[in-house]
Order: structure tokens, then C-alpha cells, then sequence
């Protein structure tokens, strides 16, 4: 299998992993293009992780098949490790080293010749913001700046493939959106940037979206494409209290497909949100509740992860926690 063929920069077919008799990755097939933003959307434990590892050459499949720079990950992982950067969710730099220090490490453990580093460690410094910095203790330096010398340890040898695990957990709105900044600069370069993450706000940075639950695909496409296409039905926003017996009375209402709690709101499916908006106010203060909002909304990413999840939970109505 090329994993260059029609210009896939990662190519998976029928991929799967198995911890004994738990399935963390469970038949899964995409590509990714070269240049492309391409996330990886999912809970906690979904087998996003799993599947990095997997394409990073770090850990072995059970079984199908995935290529990665045209390199077959199955028996050429040490290829692989070469012609990829890899930055974990948990941080991966020496926190007793200074700046430079680090920067040094990975410039040697990528082999990147004595010539150029010069070059790329002021490229990397002058990209994580840390001029003046490079003699700093790692460990001293900030959450959001460690994470962008993280990155910019991980690309010194200027991979065409970088795979970031989680790479904003932990990392206040600001520092996350810089550093979504610096991918968005790295794929304009031609770069295949694959990320996961479980934060909502975050897809709506990328080219295109796998979302994944329990090990499997949900659904794939583009933010606009999933969030146009995957919703069977309208969606209203409720803000009403309290909001316990709030959201067990908009369940039980005609016409509400489903509802769940977002944030200290409550989104509600239904079939037209313009034509229900004023039965489900009326409905709710007939209850004695306390309405301050009934109004049509255009779903979120998160809306649409609810919506297919929910779908094939045997469990019943319990929504998943995914952070926005």
C-alpha cells in the first residue's frame, strides 16, 4: 500500500488494535492529505491515542493495514520515526534543561545536520515566542510557551508529517488559540498536520474531521459537511430553571427528539426549531419552571457528536462529556 497515492500523506484500511479482549481501535479506514488539518474527534478513551501510536510506529496493529509517508507501519516503523514529528498530550521536554538545552537534544536525536541547527533552533525560538529565553529553565517557563517549544522541538528536522496527541490539554484559551495559529501555519507550508483532540471549539480549525467513539467512526467529512449533514432534525437552545427537572420535562415534551445539558443551557432536537420554540416555552412555564430563553440555533460540532453517539448508546439518553 502507497501511502503517497493520490496524495495521502497517512492511509489506514480496516485498522485495529485489541489489549486482550478490549477493542481500542476497531476496523477503521480515512486518509489524510498532504497540507491538510486533519482531526482526530473524540472522548476521552475513544482510541484516538491508540491510533496515533499506531501510525507513529510505537505500537503494533492487531490487524488491517496503515501506511504513513509511504512507509508501512506494520514493517517499517523505524523509517517512520524519522520522517514524522510526534508531540505527546503529556509534556515531553526536560524541565532541567534550559531552552537551548532541549532544542539541542532533539536537533541530535533527529539527526539534523550540525550545519543547519543554527537556523532552525532560531526558527523554533523565534516560533514559541522564547527571544531572550534561551537560557531559561524549561521547567520555569509557562504552560502555553512550553507546549510551543514542544512543537518546535518536534519539527526541527522539518518532518512532512507531524502528529500532535492532545497537544492543548491543559493550556489556557489564549495559548491554545496561538498555538493553533502555528499549525495553521505548518499545513500552508505543505505539512500534514494530524491532530486529536477533545475539545469542540478546537475542529473547527481543521480541513476535516474523523469523529470517534468507542473505538469506532461515526462520521468524517468537513466541520460545515458533518454539521449540515448529520443532524435529523433542528436544534433550539433553553435556558430555563432549575435545570434538573428543566431538562426531564423538555425530554418528555412532543416533538423533542432528544435534549441534553451545554453548558447552563439546554439543547433540544426537534423537527422545525422556528415552528416549536413557542409550544415548548408555553409548555415549560405551564410546569411552573422558570424560562428565560427559547430560541432556534445552528448546531455545534458538539451537537452533532451528542447526536451520533447518542445514537448508538443502548444505554439510552445519557449524554457523553466532551469539553467545548
Amino acid at each position: 500500500m502507497n501511502g503517497n497515492q493520490n496524495g495521502f500523506s497517512v492511509s489506514v484500511e480496516q485498522l485495529t488494535k485489541r489489549f486482550g479482549d478490549f477493542t481500542a481501535v476497531d476496523a477503521i479506514t480515512f486518509s489524510a492529505r498532504r497540507g491538510e488539518i486533519f482531526g482526530f474527534l473524540g472522548p476521552n478513551g475513544a482510541g484516538k491515542s491508540t491510533t496515533i501510536r499506531i501510525l507513529c510506529g510505537l505500537l503494533a496493529p492487531t490487524s488491517g493495514r496503515a501506511s504513513v509517508a509511504g512507509l508501512d507501519v506494520a514493517t517499517q516503523p523505524e523509517e517512520i520515526r524519522q520522517r514524522i514529528g510526534y508531540m505527546s498530550q503529556k509534556f515531553s521536554l526536560y524541565n532541567d534543561l534550559r531552552v537551548k538545552e532541549n532544542l539541542e537534544f532533539f536537533g541530535g536525536l533527529y539527526s539534523v545536520p550540525p550545519s543547519e541547527m543554527p537556523g532552525r533552533m532560531a526558527w523554533a525560538v523565534r516560533m514559541a515566542g522564547l527571544e531572550g529565553r534561551e537560557r531559561s529553565l524549561t521547567g520555569s517557563l509557562p504552560v502555553g510557551w512550553k507546549q510551543r517549544l514542544a512543537l518546535g522541538c518536534a519539527v526541527l528536522h522539518r518532518p512532512p508529517i507531524v502528529f500532535l496527541d492532545e497537544p492543548t490539554s491543559g493550556v489556557d484559551p489564549v495559548s491554545r488559540r496561538q498555538f493553533w495559529e502555528l499549525i495553521q501555519e505548518m499545513a500552508r507550508e505543505g505539512i500534514t498536520v494530524f491532530v486529536t483532540t477533545h475539545y469542540m471549539d478546537e475542529a473547527e480549525y481543521c480541513n476535516r474531521l474523523v469523529l470517534i467513539d468507542r473505538g469506532r467512526i461515526v462520521a468524517m467529512g468537513t466541520p460545515t459537511e458533518l454539521k449540515s449533514r448529520s443532524m435529523k432534525g433542528e436544534l433550539l437552545l433553553v435556558e430555563c430553571e432549575p435545570l434538573g427537572p428543566a431538562l426531564a420535562a423538555l425530554r418528555a415534551l412532543p416533538g423533542v427528539a432528544e435534549a441534553g445539558i451545554f453548558g447552563r443551557a439546554m439543547h433540544a432536537l426537534v423537527a422545525d426549531s422556528r415552528a416549536a420554540a413557542v409550544p415548548v416555552r408555553n409548555a415549560l412555564l405551564a410546569k411552573g419552571l422558570d424560562v428565560r430563553r427559547v430560541e432556534p440555533i445552528r448546531p455545534s460540532l458538539e451537537d452533532v457528536f451528542v447526536a451520533l453517539t447518542v445514537a448508538r448508546r443502548p444505554e439510552g439518553p445519557a449524554l457523553p462529556q466532551v469539553r467545548a
